[in-house]
């Protein structure tokens, strides 16, 4: 039996968001009914909005869901009725990088999360007056009040702590943790520049701050934002108005460069600028996306000092271990993403949206009443 709910529909690229009544179909073998309690606001989100993404429109976006469920399918086993769960990306399970402990880079990712619009089997998960509507987004589509999850993106988390603290977890977050923790994994002493200073620069970090990092140097254009990063544990900051990125780098390191840096703005000429930053055997993670089918033009006999540069999706994180990790840091306040989030109720999707771009919220978190 299908359930009726509200969500956010973007009618076409460039449309708004407005809120209409769809159907969720029932939840097959492995599909959980979440009812949602937050849902956070990416810049993916905007990208597909926009046009940017062939996804197919009109459609619900949203891929940083939390919420508590309410049914279950016949061979879900992971959650029940009432638990409170974290929504994340979804994934095959089968293939070898989902089989090897890195779902991110699932075989089928972008079809499954990005791009398909649709279950694995073709088959839609959300309608409207009978025509379906691009959905399983992230195996969720968690902009409406329920949401039809792939239990594959499920992570259960404890009751104890508010979910609209919890949602940004489920994409930006672990985005920057992961690449901070799991790809420069830094050593005693080690420099870590952050590029970028919005909600995942700023999980970097935070991240970066709980590591034998000494030195963790945020760059960003808004003054407002380096003033937090400081808070938030970078030693350093520079303002990329005001100063070279490489000079500065230079010049906080004496000469020697950066050991990592993270990549979170998506613009090529910062990606070049983070790369040229890097001491001898320095890694760059690049995060940040911009538009399909962009290049970047490197130094190659500067990368022969062993440099390195990984694209990373979602923070290379595996879930179901990395979530709860991250709940306790923020149950404890070592990951403080309280000064990241402004809430917003979900009728205001547009003000949030509004606020996101023009840069006067970090992390926007629409909540359900």
């Amino acid at each position: 039996m299908s359930t009726t709910t509200r969500a956010a529909v973007v009618e076409s690229g460039g449309a708004p968001f407005t809120l209409a009544d769809v159907e969720l179909d029932e939840p097959r073998a492995h599909e959980v009914l979440v009812r949602i309690v937050a849902a956070g606001l990416c810049h993916t989100d905007l990208g597909v909005a926009s046009g940017g993404l062939p996804f197919p429109l009109p459609g619900v976006l949203g891929h940083e869901g939390a919420g508590i469920v309410e049914a279950v399918g016949p061979d879900v086993t992971g959650v029940e009725p009432g638990d409170h769960v974290v929504l994340s990306f979804t994934s095959c399970g089968s293939c070898r990088n989902c089989r090897d402990g890195h779902p991110a880079y699932c075989a089928a990712w972008l079809p499954l999360n990005l791009l398909g619009g649709r279950r694995a089997d073709g088959s839609a998960t959300i309608s409207r007056d009978g025509a379906p509507l691009g959905g399983h987004f992230f195996g969720q589509s968690s902009f409406a009040e329920r949401a039809l999850v792939d239990e594959r993106s499920l992570v259960k988390v404890d009751r104890d702590i508010p979910l609209e603290s919890l949602a940004p977890l489920g994409c930006g977050v672990q985005t920057g943790v992961g690449a901070v923790w799991n790809v420069l994994e830094p050593r005693t002493g080690d420099t870590v520049v952050v590029l970028g200073a919005g909600a995942v620069g700023l999980s970097a970090v935070m991240a970066a701050a709980l590591t034998p990092a000494t030195t963790v140097i945020a760059v960003d254009k808004v003054v407002e934002r380096l003033e937090l990063a400081r808070e938030l544990g970078a030693t350093h900051t520079v303002n990329a108005n005001e100063a070279d990125i490489v000079d500065a780098v230079q010049l906080i390191t004496s000469g020697a460069g950066a050991d990592g840096v993270v990549e979170t703005t998506g613009n090529v000429i910062v990606l070049r600028k983070g790369v040229d930053a890097l001491a001898a055997r320095g890694t760059a993670v690049i995060v940040g996306a911009p538009p399909f089918g962009s290049e970047v033009a490197l130094d190659v006999n500067g990368m022969l000092g062993g440099k390195r540069l990984v694209g990373l999706t979602l923070g290379d994180q595996e879930t179901q271990t990395a979530i709860p990790a991250l709940v306790k840091l923020v149950r404890e306040g070592r990951l403080p993403l309280d000064r990241l989030i402004s809430t917003y109720a979900f009728e205001d999707i547009g003000q949030a949206v509004q606020d996101m771009a023009a840069g006067k919220t970090i992390k926007p978190v629409l909540t359900f009443a």
